[in-house]
């Protein structure tokens, strides 16, 4: 007979209230635990704390006889082949389901931040570039795509997107975030969660909430915010991905707010996130983010004392690894039945409930492939697009090459021969790879030097900056883990001044007399206020990818249209951080001060190698309550003989707040692809909501009065002003504000 839990046809939470009410306390607990098979005291991390905990967490035997809530990485931990990986997982689940007495599978959850952290799977841009690219649409193409591959193996859950909000470059995961604005990380995170979960994977949202913004930009250390930093800055692009992405589960991080460590924040994870936003997914640990309650936070004064902190804050999955949630340690029985049953609802939807149950791979073993051409193609797309021309002043880019004996170039640089330069600290290669000397890289990923050759042959390419005709200085990071690397996860930066004394290099290229380009291969902006005056041109990219080295190629030699623009600032000098966008005018450079804090390439800048004008908006209602919205205009023309890419974005000025604001702020953008002399219409809906903010009660209202929209090329760069009024009261607006402007090219 079918009991309840298995009927196909009940709601999901119905069957899963069903299976709960016939479980142990134990099996109960074990569905709140996790197993990372592989992970062990030998080797070097892959996560924080890993040595020290990993022989003090519960194996799989101990757990089998009462089920398992995660298996932790079967891909992403040491290298395997696709079709092997795959056997291997089904086989584990086989042995999971049969091992308890319901027959339940785990959920295997993988990194996926530059696509399937696995051996052999297509290497994707880091998500800085995403945000380079301003393109939500082709954002959600790629997790679709890469979701699907996931899902094809047996994997259920990605831990992605970082919709961490940059607030100082320093901090070494700048990288994994996508930028420093929260609507332009909302809106590429949320299309990002769209599509890894329209694949069928659950998308986790992290880090929860203001690890970004933790003191002096290092790794877990406190973050000093005050609320209204945190309500309109931190958690816009969080709440964004909850309620227009349909993430299904969030991530604590691994910093404290004012002494209260994330992990035991309920009024973060429980009231906000549940009662308010109605998020009904499962909040999922940080890799030994439960035990750091005890180890690193001091707020517990024991395994057992962290859980229970933990599980009352809103916890409900020790990963990677169960230590703390232990089944043979009773946990408070209305706290254990509450994460339970979030964790069976979910298993409920990805079907793990279902009889008979299924383990084997969606493809035959044999065709396993993880990186078709279709997903290098939407690498190279997702490359092409995140690429920044930062100068052209000279005009010398694009390279021309002449017939006959050729362009000589200098190629020179630490990273111009290195796969390094590509791939960001969360790409197989860059996270597992580099601990298996002699390993393969599993995918193709060309330097920049072979791709030079292969989109330049008539070029000849010289070491020598003085025996060429243009020089090409390469300069940037090697990402790698906890100081393995210059950026990455605990890779933190005292200061933007170029790694590994690059700056010299920059010194002899300019002194050699030879017009020199700057191409910037990196994890973060760094100062670049030296050189620019004296450089012929400046790209900057960051982490592209294993298709990124045939991105600027092409960029530089002018087959592919500079389209990228910055997600974050390039500064002028080192020190001085943070950059002043996003702040009020007090924070920007003028007394009192004698620091200038001013960007060297604002928030938004980029170059187009044609020329694009922007003719006067239109709006049709300078004037609207505080409860409507007005529809703007505007004509932008192809005027140059080259195909090009202008990004419209669209910023607000509010000129007299309750509380010091920030001079602008992002509300808007929209790609536009011309042809040459060819015009496009771009029509932005505005609506009241946006001008919404945390005022000094706390409450997030809209207010009458006096604003101004910006049409702009950058943060800096305004082409047009739209002044508008609010009339009416003043208005409170909580979660179910509209949180968006909707922008289309007709």
């Amino acid at each position: 007979m079918v009991k309840p839990w298995q009927d196909t046809t009940l709601p999901a939470h119905v069957r899963a209230a069903d299976l709960l009410a016939r479980m142990t306390p134990q099996e109960k607990t074990a569905q709140l635990s996790s197993v990372w098979i592989g992970a062990d005291t030998e080797g070097a991390d892959v996560a924080p704390g890993q040595h020290t905990y990993a022989a003090r967490s519960a194996a799989l035997d101990a757990l089998l006889p009462y089920g398992l809530g995660h298996l932790t990485r079967p891909f992403g931990t040491v290298p395997v082949e696709p079709a092997e990986g795959a056997a291997r997982l089904a086989a584990l689940q086989r042995t999971v389901r049969e091992g308890n007495r319901f027959g339940l599978p785990a959920i295997a959850h993988e990194e996926c931040l530059t696509g399937f952290t696995a051996w052999q799977a297509t290497v994707f841009p880091t998500p800085l570039a995403w945000g380079a690219g301003f393109d939500p649409e082709l954002v959600e193409e790629m997790a679709q795509a890469i979701g699907a591959s996931m899902r094809s193996v047996g994997v259920h859950q990605g831990l992605a997107p970082v919709l961490d909000v940059v607030r100082d470059a320093r901090w070494g995961r700048t990288e994994e975030a996508i930028g420093e604005d929260p609507y332009l990380v909302g809106t590429i995170g949320s299309a990002y969660v769209r599509g890894l979960e329209s694949a069928g994977i659950v998308a986790t949202l992290k880090h929860f909430a203001g690890y970004a913004a933790s003191r002096a930009a290092r790794n877990h250390a406190p973050a000093s915010l005050g609320p209204r930093e945190l309500a309109d800055v931190v958690l816009p692009p969080f709440e964004m991905a909850v309620r227009e992405g349909g993430a299904r589960s969030v991530m604590p991080a691994y910093n404290d707010i004012d002494g209260l460590p994330a992990h035991a924040h309920a009024e973060l994870l429980t009231q906000l996130l549940r009662r308010e936003w109605k998020f009904s997914g499962t909040v999922v640990s940080d890799y030994y983010g439960v035990s750091l309650l005890e180890e690193a936070h001091k707020i517990a004064d024991g395994e057992s004392r962290a859980a229970r902190i933990a599980l009352a804050a809103g916890v409900d999955v020790e990963l990677p690894a169960a230590r703390c949630f232990d089944p043979a340690d009773p946990l408070p029985e209305n706290l254990l039945d509450r994460a339970a049953l979030r964790v069976l609802t979910q298993k409920c939807e990805l079907g793990l409930l279902d009889p008979p149950q299924d383990d084997s791979p969606q493809k035959p073993a044999a065709s396993l492939d993880l990186n078709p051409p279709h997903l290098r193609e939407l690498a190279r797309r997702v490359a092409e697009e995140s690429v920044v021309l930062l100068a052209n002043d000279s005009g010398l880019l694009p390279l021309a090459v002449p017939t006959g004996d050729g362009l000589r170039i200098a190629l020179v640089g630490p990273l111009v021969h290195e796969q390094a330069a590509m791939l960001g600290c969360y790409t197989f290669p860059r996270h597992v790879g580099v601990h298996h000397p002699g390993l393969a890289t599993g995918v193709e990923v060309p330097t920049l030097a072979e791709a030079l050759h292969a989109e330049l042959p008539g070029a000849v390419f010289v070491d020598d900056p003085a025996a060429a005709d243009v020089c090409l200085a390469v300069v940037g990071d090697r990402s790698g883990l906890f100081g393995r690397g210059s950026s990455g996860e605990g890779c933190d930066a005292e200061d933007l001044e170029l790694p590994y004394q690059q700056g010299e290099l920059l010194d002899s290229a300019m002194e050699s007399g030879t017009p020199t380009v700057i191409v910037v291969l990196s994890g973060r902006p760094y100062a670049l206020g030296r050189w620019t005056d004296r450089a012929a041109a400046v790209v900057q990219a960051f982490f592209p990818g294993q298709e990124g080295g045939a991105a600027v190629a092409g960029v530089l030699s002018g087959r592919v249209e500079p389209s990228g623009r910055l997600p974050v600032a390039v500064p002028r000098n080192p020190g001085g951080q943070p950059a002043p966008y996003l702040a009020p005018p007090l924070a920007r450079h003028g007394f009192p001060s004698t620091v200038d804090p001013t960007p060297l390439y604002p928030f938004g800048h980029g170059l187009t190698y044609t020329a694009i004008a922007w003719d006067a908006p239109h709006c049709d209602a300078p004037e609207f309550p505080t409860d409507g919205e007005t529809v703007l205009r505007l004509t932008v023309r192809n005027t140059g003989e080259r195909p090009g890419t202008e990004v419209v974005q669209l910023y607000l000025h509010d000129p007299v707040g309750t509380v010091a604001r920030p001079e602008v702020r992002l509300v808007g953008y929209t790609r536009v692809t011309l042809a040459p002399g060819e015009a496009a219409e771009v029509h932005a809906v505005f609506p009241a909501d946006l001008a919404a903010y945390t005022g000094a009660d706390g409450r997030r209202t809209v207010e009458p009065g006096a604003l101004e929209l910006r049409l702009s090329a950058s943060s800096e760069d305004v082409r047009h002003t739209v002044p508008l009024t609010l009339t009416g009261p003043v208005r409170e607006v909580g979660h179910q504000r509209r949180m968006r402007c909707e922008m289309h090219v007709k």
